[in-house]
């Protein structure tokens, strides 16, 4: 076997993407229920196999979208396997926008697993987008237990949950100032771009899209289930400020008629977040509501007369992150708290400058992290460091699951507090 691991020409393009799953009509997530799935059943089914003309669009993407960084590995000469990297932008604590790569598309053929060919192409990829000057890899995990060995490790977290709509009476019934607009699929195409643009701000973990995320809402129908519904907030000013698409699925089974599924929601002020669930929790002809991939404190719990109504039903992993460049990221973000610790990376074969000891002297204003000779207060894995990096995970429990070494008392405590984050970070989509 002679493995060769490099990008794809615009010839070896479509042999790239027939190696993808969801190019070939196979399924691309373990076989569980999915936290992003609203419907009853585990996942949605697959699409059929692309078709040569969707193929030929998609080679087209490949080869000239400059955010875009494919991989694949040849055996002999043939795609055997294929992963990429998107060049995308993150909401780090802070409020502040980090470059980072987004690995995405990927496979290794059945012949060929288990022979570190996605070792290759993730070396591969983790070095260009230490090239691009981005600090941070991020990718949505298809099965828990892959990405771990190379250093990925959950930085957010995502639910499903239903409401039933008989107790889903809010504490404060007066409606909330602004309007409430029905609107089709161009106009929301034109207004979610807007409001994502304002909430990601304000959102740490949420994500800046790649162009075009929106571009394939529609209002044709799909199946039994009837066209995607659209659903706009207004300020009392005219501006949209919220923007949700739900559905209203056919059923032959009567436990699970007149379900709503919410399939997104995103608001950029209170105001529109609360009267967009007004509406969407007492819908006409409906008895309950599913809402797919919400933060796991959802605050439309807090504003119901019996917070427990809120029923999740769901809950995964979301975002999973890995730290490839330890000094550059760990000073992008900002701190709550000042504080003077000393870390140590046991070891990171895959990116070995993150190996040492590193001084992070942080300060709300801003921070340094240098190389050190010190003793350290603490040994983290780089998993760890990926998990506590948005602020979303607790110090606590991953010293109790042997993630990190405390050397002193009062270690584990003080990397907690430098690191939370409140609200917990959470990204409305994959990629």
């Amino acid at each position: 076997m002679t493995i060769e691991i490099r990008p794809v020409t615009r010839d070896e393009a479509p042999a790239y993407l027939r190696v993808l799953p969801y190019v070939n009509g196979l399924p691309h997530w373990e076989p569980a229920p999915a936290a992003w799935h609203g419907g009853p059943e585990a996942w949605p089914p697959p699409n059929r196999p692309a078709t040569p003309e969707q193929v030929a669009r998609w080679v087209e993407e490949v080869v000239t979208a400059g955010h875009f960084h494919p991989q694949a590995a040849f055996d002999g000469g043939k795609v055997v396997g294929g992963s990429a990297m998107l060049s995308l932008a993150i909401t780090v604590p802070g409020l502040r926008e980090v470059p980072f790569g987004g690995v995405t598309a990927t496979a290794v053929i059945a012949t060929h697993r288990r022979r570190g060919l996605l070792r290759g192409m993730m070396q591969a990829m983790f070095d260009e987008a230490l090239d691009r000057g981005e600090p941070l890899a991020a990718l949505s995990a298809s099965e828990g237990g892959i990405y771990g060995r190379y250093g990925f490790a959950p930085a957010t977290r995502r639910t499903r949950w239903d409401l039933d709509r008989a107790e889903a009476a809010f504490a404060d019934a007066d409606p909330p100032a602004g309007s409430l607009e029905l609107v089709d699929a161009a106009t929301t195409r034109q207004a979610w771009p807007r409001v994502h643009e304002e909430a990601r701000r304000r959102q740490v973990g949420e994500l800046r899209p790649v162009p075009g995320k929106w571009d394939g809402l529609s209002d044709d129908a799909t199946g039994p289930d009837g066209p995607t519904r659209y659903l706009i907030h207004r300020c009392p000013q005219g501006d949209v400020d919220g923007v949700a698409n739900f559905r209203l699925p056919w059923t032959p089974l009567v436990e699970h008629t007149g379900t709503l599924v919410v399939d997104a929601l995103q608001a950029a002020s209170v105001d529109a977040y609360r009267a967009m669930w007004m509406l969407l929790t007492d819908f006409d002809l409906t008895r309950r509501v599913t809402a797919p991939t919400r933060p796991a404190d959802e605050p439309l719990r807090w504003m119901l007369r019996n917070p427990r109504a809120l029923r999740v039903t769901r809950q995964s992993d979301n975002l999973w992150l890995r730290v490839l460049d330890l000094p550059a990221a760990l000073t992008a973000r900002s701190y709550d708290t000042t504080a003077d610790l000393t870390i140590a990376v046991d070891a990171d074969p895959m990116c070995p400058r993150n190996t040492g000891t590193w001084r992070l002297s942080a300060t709300p204003d801003g921070a340094t992290c240098t190389p050190t000779r010190t003793r350290p207060d603490l040994t983290l894995t780089v998993q760890a460091l990926g998990s506590l990096y948005l602020g979303g995970m607790s110090a606590a429990l991953l010293a109790a699951a042997g993630h990190i070494r405390p050397h002193h008392d009062g270690a584990v405590p003080a990397l907690g507090r430098l690191f939370r984050t409140d609200p917990e970070p959470f990204n409305s989509f994959a990629f």
